[in-house]
This record gives structure tokens, sequence and C-alpha cells, in this order.
């Protein structure tokens, strides 16, 4: 007898979304209970700017919002209390959200920065039901701490527009989870103060155990979401802006316009989040792999301070972390040890390879060069040592007998020895600042190559470089504005960096025409004429003039011949 398996259509599904609107803050009160009442706000630099990037409810009571410039925050709030944003470990706290949510079913996905994804499809009825469901994760987020917003729907966008708009609110609209009845238990009894923004009316809501839950019925997704924003779809800001000017700011304002109309004025995103949130476009839960970690460590039954002892406990380490690498097929690209000293202080060195390894042998040297940054303090009890970054290594054919004897005897090849010389040279200077350079395809001299890093890029082949028509400069740098007669014949003398310089001989001129497809400021001032000229003092030097086009012309100073 064959057995069918029933895959449940978009009309069975049911998707719950969870948002933590203040996750950031959530994680720094775990850490500091004793920060409950007190205006608390994560900070984060964004360009030269430092931004409120997460809010404590007592802060948002104070009218700071996330977004906010934090010099007009401390104006508004001089008491406030801040705290650097710390992504990484915010991204740690949501990944074990992600593991706990598990309970409720497998098929449990991230939407970074701060919220989930579960697919409750065959789940709700062993908790008791949606309302059930609900009551336990509002409970469950009440004894983490945490501020939580939920939605469930037939589909992943309905879901989501529930939990971040429903009620009237939102996150376009200055909402940020802050509605006292849509809070877990624990920030809902410190809310007391706050209260609702205004807006249109909420779908029908249930109250359960853990707060107010919007749950939009099996089939009524386009009832529930209708009276929603526009930014619930979760498209563009300026789309959003782009429809308000037309008089459309709700989603039923769009039910029953054209399509094509809309993929037109606004592009296929608009059209393509509309039909995921009502259910006519797939939009799949794929539940996040368990993440592969290789880390060891090793605890000390007396504090150490040389740098002998703490190699000498890197060589218990590493054999066990390179076994683990190579049982997985892996080797590392990035390497971090940690060291805890018995004052509470951490010191940390970080390495990083050109190539994927898991050989002992070949991590020891790289770390023994950046022990002189370790300061011990009054002892080191415990060593943790974690590959970071990871590649897959190929696998290799073992053999045996006089082949094996004679492939361990081949020599080292040209690039062996350059992986290993960018590994040594970025445990001092990081491998972010060894480059290397591609051949690009443009007749513009400034873009024949692109910079690549050396570590993470393999190097060209013999014979890729094209070989050059005409001499180029050694050194090539911006174009630097030469003082000379605004003429296209050369000068005899000319000004350059505050010196006078005299013309023994110039070759040229070189026609080189901008690209006329693309838009570079650099070459707004039209067509140049580059020339090769020997100063009476030894300078060799490569100079254009530039016939204008967009800008005036002149001359300028673009490379050095050395």
């Amino acid at each position: 007898m064959s057995t069918r398996r029933i895959i449940p259509t978009a009309s069975h599904r049911r998707i719950l979304s969870l948002w933590f609107p203040r996750l950031g803050a959530d994680r720094v009160l775990r850490a500091e209970p004793g920060l409950v009442e007190v205006p608390l706000v994560t900070v984060a630099e964004v360009g030269n700017l430092r931004q409120i990037a997460s809010t404590t409810a007592p802060a948002e009571a104070k009218g700071l919002s996330r977004g906010q410039a934090l010099s007009e925050a401390m104006a508004m709030c001089p008491d406030i209390l801040t705290r650097p944003a710390d992504p990484a470990r915010e991204a740690m706290l949501l990944a074990a959200l992600r593991r706990w949510a598990g309970k409720f079913s497998p098929w449990v996905a991230e939407e970074p920065p701060e919220g989930l994804v579960i697919d409750l499809t065959g789940c709700a009825h062993l908790f008791g039901g949606e309302d059930r469901l609900f009551a336990q994760v509002h409970e469950d987020c009440g004894d983490l701490g945490l501020s939580v917003c939920a939605g469930i729907a037939d589909t992943a966008g309905a879901a989501w527009a529930l939990a971040r708009y429903a009620g009237g609110g939102g996150v376009a609209q200055g909402r940020t989870g802050d509605a006292i009845d849509q809070e877990a238990r624990a920030t809902r009894s410190r809310a007391g103060k706050r209260h609702w923004v205004k807006g249109g009316a909420a779908p029908p809501a249930k109250v359960t155990g853990g707060g107010v839950a919007r749950i939009a019925p099996p089939g009524g997704t386009r009832q529930a979401i209708g009276t929603l924003p526009i930014a619930a779809l979760r498209v563009e800001a300026a789309t959003t802006a782009g429809l308000a000017r037309l008089g459309l700011r709700r989603i039923d304002d769009l039910l029953g316009l054209p399509r094509a109309n809309l993929s037109r004025r606004f592009g296929r995103g608009l059209t393509w989040r509309l039909d995921q949130a009502l259910g006519t476009e797939p939009e799949p839960i794929s539940p996040a792999r368990a993440p592969l970690h290789f880390a060891v460590r090793l605890s000390l039954p007396d504090p150490i301070g040389l740098q002998d002892d703490i190699l000498a406990g890197l060589d218990r380490l590493l054999p066990a972390l390179c076994d683990a690498l190579r049982a997985k097929g892996r080797g590392a690209r990035r390497m971090r040890l940690e060291l805890a000293r018995v004052d509470g202080d951490r010191q940390v060195i970080e390495i990083g390879l050109a190539r994927p390894a898991d050989r002992p042998d070949m991590l020891r040297p790289l770390f023994a060069m950046k022990l002189d940054e370790i300061d011990a303090g009054f002892g080191i009890d415990q060593l943790r040592l974690e590959a970071t970054v990871t590649e897959p290594l190929h696998m290799t054919t073992h053999k045996g007998g006089m082949i094996a004897a004679q492939e361990a005897a081949r020599p080292r090849t040209d690039r062996d020895e350059m992986a290993d010389l960018i590994a040594r040279l970025g445990a001092r200077v990081g491998l972010d600042a060894i480059r290397r350079a591609r051949p690009a395809d443009s007749h513009a001299p400034e873009k024949t190559s692109v910079p690549l890093a050396a570590a993470w890029s393999q190097p060209e082949p013999p014979g890729t470089w094209p070989r050059p028509t005409r001499p180029r400069p050694l050194i090539l740098f911006r174009p630097e504005p030469v003082n000379a007669p605004n003429r296209a014949d050369m000068p005899a003398q000319f000004r350059w960096r505050g010196r006078m310089f005299s013309t023994l001989s110039a070759t040229g001129p070189e026609r080189i025409a901008p690209e006329w497809w693309l838009d570079d400021p650099d070459w707004r001032s039209g067509v140049r004429d580059y020339w090769r000229v020997v100063t009476e003092d030894g300078a060799r030097l490569w100079l254009y003039y530039a016939h204008g086009g967009l800008t005036s012309s002149g001359w300028f100073a673009h490379g050095d011949f050395g």
C-alpha cells in the first residue's frame, strides 16, 4: 500500500511572525537588570553621526525613538543613559531565540535583525490552539525579559504586517511596539505611562494570557491587512512615499488598481510583495541550519603568565581543533584565541590566513608572532581557541610507498610561499591591508586595475595583464592641478606642488577620451592629451591637458615614472 504525503496549500498554512522591537536594549537590561527604570538607549555610529539604535520603555516615555540623533536625544532627556550597540551579540541573541522557537515548530527562520518567522502548520493543536500557543510565547518572552509583538496569518507577509503594524501604529509611523497590550508580561508592568499612537482600525485581536495576539482568521487575510498602511507590505520607503502623494495610504487602496499600471509606475517589487501577503505568490520558509562551530577550551589549575606557558597551552588546543576541522572537511581562515585573566578581563588574539589551514604547524607561528600583545595581568587561568571563519578543503588522495615519499619531498611552490607570506604579514598589519591588483577592461588609466584583498582572491595567471601600447607611470595618483598657461601646447615651465619645473623633453600627446556611457566626476573635464615629461632636475612626470567639458580646462599631473 503506497503512502501519499499531503503538502498543505497556502490556504492551509498558518504562519507566526515574532518581532522583538527592543532587542538591543533588552540585551543590555538582561546583563544589567538594575537599569530597568532608567531611560536607556543603545547607540550606533552611522557615518559620522551617532544615532539611537534601540530604546527601553522609560526612554520612549521621554519621547526618544530609534534613528534619532544622540545629540537631539540628550537635549530632550539630559539624564539619558547610553550603551554601545553590539550587532554581533544581538545576532547571537536572535540565534538563541530561533533555537527557543523550535519548541513550537521545526520550521523557524530568522528575519534579521529583530524578527523570527515560524511555520505553525499542523503544530498549533499541540499547544491547545493558537490562543494558548500565543500565551506560551508571551510567557516565555516575559520570563526572558524581552518585549515581543506577534502576528499570525495564512502567509508570512500578512503575519509580518500584523506583528508590526496592527493596532493603529507601526514602525513607519514612529511606533516601535510600545503599546502596552502588545508587550510581554515583563515589560507591560513598567509601561503604565505610555499610550497608544492613534491610527486606523486594527484587525480582530484575541486576548491571551500573554497579551493581545494579532490573529487573522483562516481565509481572512485580505480583511485583516486591508486597513494597515502600505509600509506593512515590506516595500521601500520611496515607494510608500510615492503612493502617499497619490492618496494611496492603505493596502485596501491598492487591491482594486490594475497591476500593470502599479508595476509600470512603482516597479515589480510592489505587486510582488502584495501578492506574497495575499498568498498568490509563494514565500517558502527555510529553517536555518545549525551553524558549524569549532572551538576548544582549556581551564588551568593555576594561573600562568609566561609566553612559553601560553604556547604550551596552545599546543594542547590546536591538535584538538584541527582534528575537528578535518572531521568536517573544513579549514580555518580566521581564528580567535581568548585568554581569561583571574581579574575577569579577557585578552584576545585574532589571526587570518591567506588559504584554509587545518594543520597546527601552520597556525602556531602566527599566534606566536602576536603574543607580545598579551597583558597577562595577575595571571591567565583559561584559554579558548575558536575558528571563527572556515572554508571547505578539497579532499586529497593518500598514497603510500615511494609515491608518497616523492610527493613529500616535492619543493614548495611559489603559490605556497606567497600564501604563507600573506598570512605572516596579515598577522602584523591585518589581512585587509594586503591587496593585489586584477586587470580591468578599461582604457582610462585609473580604471585598468581593480584592487582586491590578497588573502581572499587568487593571483592572475601569467599573460593575463595586457601589454600597454605606450609606457605607463610607476606611480598613479589622483589628478592634481598644475599651474601653467591654459593652452594645449606643452609649457616650457610649470608649477606643481609648490615647486617650479622647467621642461627638458616631452613626448606626446596621447589623447584619451572618457567613457561616454559613464558619468565619472573625474572625467567631466573632457578629453585629455597626455605627455611624458622629463624636467631639468630629473623628474619624470605624466601630465595631461584637459580640453574642458562640464568643468574648465587646464593642466594636471597624473603620475610619476620614478
